[in-house]
């Protein structure tokens, strides 16, 4: 079995700052990419930042600047330092990653439970 725990997420005033950590355990062989993703209420799940085994990243449009996602290969575990925050970035953020468990396995898709993050404004 494979699992993303995730911590870091809370309630925060506009302008603020958080940190998200998540760290993926289990029967893991190599791990491609990590991401993080959100959901706002009552819209689709969309990637926020991701993050490659070569430190190769990605960031949507409206986090440029403001938040930067690390890896610790060493720990399997991303983060995702939040700054600036805005009213907006009010969502449920998942962790991502796409691993192998075995050297013979198909890369899979792997979820986390989700951590609220609240900004208020």
């Amino acid at each position: 079995q494979v699992q993303l725990v995730e911590s870091g997420g809370g309630f925060v005033q506009a302008g603020g700052s958080l940190r998200l950590s998540c760290a993926a355990s289990g029967s893991i062989f190599s791990i491609a990419a990590m991401a993080w993703y959100r959901q706002l209420p009552g819209k689709q799940r969309e990637l926020v930042a991701s993050i490659t085994g070569g430190s190769s990243s990605f960031y949507a449009d409206s986090v440029k600047g403001r938040f930067t996602i690390s890896r610790d290969n060493a720990k399997n575990t991303v983060y995702l330092q939040m700054n600036s925050l805005q009213p907006a970035d009010t969502a449920v953020y998942y962790c991502n990653a796409a691993l192998k468990r075995s050297v013979l396995s198909p890369i899979g898709q792997y979820w986390g439970q989700g951590t609220q993050v609240t900004v208020s404004s």
